[in-house]
């Protein structure tokens, strides 16, 4: 049976830690506070939404909420942009994505208009720069793949000199996830798509990171004895028995044939996803102290 790798254990530990460094802050006079941007009212953003201003309440992180109508015009959303970036008493700013459909377009010039060091969900190109190059200047990873790497040091997983796999080669999760695991001396491949035989290259992994967003895609024939699974994704199964009955997420992985086989696995729901708030939060405090 596999080590189950749980985002509440690894919650409780960056929680205790920023709780500490946001009463230094607020000693010093500093109130560490996030800016929520938000266009139009979408469930999953208001979902997501609610878990931050509670993750904030937790920690001791602020909340500014910047709330526009669905149909807000580009020079709307960027003079809220603006507004944020002039207030000094906002270290880190979130804005949703994507856009609304009639700001598709735009969404390039709106968000690389933020303050890379307020960007603290890597919502510009400098942000992205940052990750690639290793800069610590240039505002903030993805909080997705944070936080797969705030549970392999949680767990102590060694990624040095191993052998890693990223099933997914988006700009949210999965390159800046490869380029993570390579800051920390992983041999890293990408699958995607259009790899040649996937289940293979991800069976000679010692890590596998599945980013994919294709429920069932990662079965037991992508996999052997000794490997660590980071399932990322977030896929509703519709055939899911849960104690609130049929129909729930799940991850890439199908899970009753894959636990049985690798040393760890995150669940889903359980994993990463109830991370990625915490390393926002993170991510913040440390816009915050960089002010001092």
């Amino acid at each position: 049976m596999a080590k189950r790798l749980l985002g509440k254990e690894v919650n409780e530990a960056i929680v205790a830690n920023l709780l500490e460094r946001t009463n230094a802050l607020r000693e010093k006079g500093v109130v560490p506070t996030l800016g929520i941007v938000r266009v139009g009212a979408d469930p999953s953003d208001l979902s997501y939404e609610k878990g931050a201003v509670t993750k904030g309440a937790q920690v001791g992180v602020e909340i500014k909420k910047f709330e526009l109508p669905a149909d807000a015009t580009k020079e709307q959303v960027l003079a809220v942009i603006d507004e944020v970036n002039a207030d000094d008493t906002i270290h880190g700013v979130l804005m949703f994505r994507p856009l609304p459909k009639h700001l598709k377009n735009d969404q390039n010039e709106i968000c690389n208009r933020l303050d890379p060091k307020k960007d603290v969900d890597c919502m510009t190109h400098l942000s992205n720069a940052g990750v690639f190059e290793d800069r610590d200047d240039l505002g903030y990873a993805p909080c997705t793949p944070a936080a797969c790497m705030e549970i392999l040091d949680h767990y102590g997983i060694d990624c040095k000199g191993k052998k890693a796999v990223v099933i997914g080669r988006s700009l949210v999760v999965g390159k800046p996830a490869a380029m993570m695991l390579m800051k920390k001396n992983a041999t890293v491949t990408i699958c995607h798509t259009k790899t040649v035989d996937t289940a293979k290259i991800c069976r000679e992994a010692d890590i596998i990171i599945s980013a994919a967003g294709v429920l069932k895609s990662l079965t037991k024939d992508y996999v052997r004895e000794g490997q660590v699974v980071i399932d990322v994704s977030m896929n509703w199964d519709a055939e899911k028995v849960t104690s609130k009955g049929v129909g729930g997420m799940s991850g890439d992985a199908v899970y009753a044939e894959v636990e049985p086989i690798v040393d760890a696995i995150t669940p889903v729901p359980g994993g990463v996803g109830a991370v990625t708030t915490s390393v926002l939060m993170k991510h913040v405090v440390e816009a915050a102290e960089k002010t001092l």
